[in-house]
């Protein structure tokens, strides 16, 4: 039995973890291209490069209690270049990964490769899927669809493995205009140098402008009693950036927009072809600062996808399935820990799909392990407190009548930092299915 059911690593914490989980987050992050940058701290002035060693664990209701350790080191060989990895293993579950970010590849001055990826082996796995094998009855909602039931899901234990290559090219106009990457100066984590955008909408004289070509492997495995389910995938996408804002890590304030599409051509072991198109749009403000406050910042998001190939089949008896569908984590999908938090990782997914957030981010001046000696190696130079909204679904057809009713909500609450040049977040999120609590590196837009 072979279907195709794609699932990288993602878990709902139940308590603490590491924040090295960038290598998760890789793949799940949105847009895929980024502004190239080195950071150079006012505390330790003129030296780019930094070093985190970190052991950490975390416990889960399906994959029990983790140990790991994970690390990274940026800045060593060129200014904006990332290397990074961690392992982590449990009772049944065994995971490592890891990689190298915005290489700049010798000889050139704008183009960046980045490989990364991961392999492991994990108890109870969970896809909300399913409706691409066998016919599903009439009248019984497509699992993962927007009235579907959150008890519509597949699990077993399995495999999940991922590899992602990427080529990114960033274009000699705005911020980039004479050399491929963005410098920024900080103090107590605060830009201090000039900002990279933030100003008049106009990729010619503000802002970075990043092309990305990217190629994505997945493949997971559900071990059933009765036997055992796989699929694999192997696409492109083909995607623009255009980031207008002032410090890309931390915006404060100006936009960016991301526009691309994804195909897989069942190549190789594929099983099927598709194609997705996907626009992302954000947008920040800034109420300068308070007394208690150094960043008072409200950031908005818009993001909607689309997948032509997606159709439905039915038999004699009204029953329908799916085929030339996108997979579900990898296209017009909402859940987990990019958006709509409050539900369960690729809760839902469809042919079409709309989203929007609010987040008001409120960075504190108050430091409470700034003097703490022991902790110094961390190098937490803000919290913040950050409030959000969501709203979103997903559905059959691209219209308004079909996407702009019956939206699912969460609303919840995130602790972040700044931890040697990367944000760090917690977030708690509840919805009407219940609640989630993620830790993920980056803010989710």
């Amino acid at each position: 039995m072979k279907q195709i059911l794609f699932l990288s690593f993602s878990v709902s914490f139940s308590i603490s973890a590491c924040f090295v989980l960038v290598f998760s987050a890789s793949i799940f992050a949105a847009p895929a291209a980024n502004v190239k940058t080195s950071v150079n701290r006012t505390e330790s002035l003129n030296r780019v490069k930094e070093s985190l060693v970190l052991p950490y664990l975390f416990s889960s209701d399906s994959m029990g209690l983790n140990i790991g350790v994970g690390g990274m080191l940026n800045g060593y060989y060129q200014d904006h270049m990332t290397i990074g990895g961690t392992i982590f293993g449990g009772d049944v579950s065994k995971a490592a990964g890891g990689g190298v970010w915005n290489f700049l590849l010798p000889n050139t001055e704008r183009f960046y490769l980045s490989a990364y990826g991961m392999m492991g082996y994990y108890p109870k796995q969970r896809a909300y899927a399913g409706g691409t094998q066998d016919f599903i009855p009439a009248n019984t909602p497509l699992p993962g669809s927007n009235d579907s039931d959150n008890t519509q899901f597949l699990e077993a234990d399995g495999s999940s493995n991922w590899f992602d290559i990427k080529l990114e090219y960033a274009l000699p106009i705005g911020a980039t205009a004479d050399k491929g990457s963005v410098k920024y100066q900080l103090k107590d984590g605060l830009l201090i140098s000039e900002p990279s955008g933030g100003g008049d909408w106009n990729p010619l004289d503000h802002g970075a402008t990043v092309m990305v070509l990217r190629q994505f492997n997945r493949y997971q495995s559900f071990e059933f009693e009765d036997g055992e389910s796989d699929g694999t995938i192997h696409a492109i996408e083909l995607g623009i950036l255009y980031d207008n804002t002032d410090f890309s890590i931390n915006p404060s304030r100006g936009s960016s927009q991301y526009l691309s599409i994804s195909h897989d051509a069942a190549w190789l072991d594929s099983d099927s072809q598709w194609t997705f198109l996907n626009l992302d749009m954000s947008k920040y403000f800034s109420f300068g600062e308070s007394d208690y406050a150094h960043q008072r910042i409200l950031a908005l998001n818009f993001w909607t996808g689309y997948s032509p190939s997606w159709e439905l089949e039915y038999d004699g008896l009204g029953g329908q399935k799916v085929v030339n569908n996108a997979p579900y984590n990898e296209a017009a999908t909402l859940g987990g820990f990019y958006r709509m938090r409050g539900f369960d990782q690729n809760r839902f997914h469809d042919k079409a799909a709309i989203y929007g957030s609010a987040e008001y981010r409120y960075t504190l001046k108050y430091n409470p392990i700034e003097d703490v000696n022991w902790l110094k190696f961390l190098k937490i130079d803000w919290f913040q407190l950050v409030g959000f909204v969501e709203a979103g679904r997903v559905g059959a057809e691209y219209t308004a009548s079909e996407l702009l009713t019956d939206l699912k909500y969460d609303a919840g609450f995130s602790l972040r930092f700044l931890a040697a040049g990367l944000v760090v977040r917690t977030d708690i999120a509840v919805s009407e299915e219940g609640s989630n609590t993620w830790v993920m590196v980056d803010h989710p837009f």
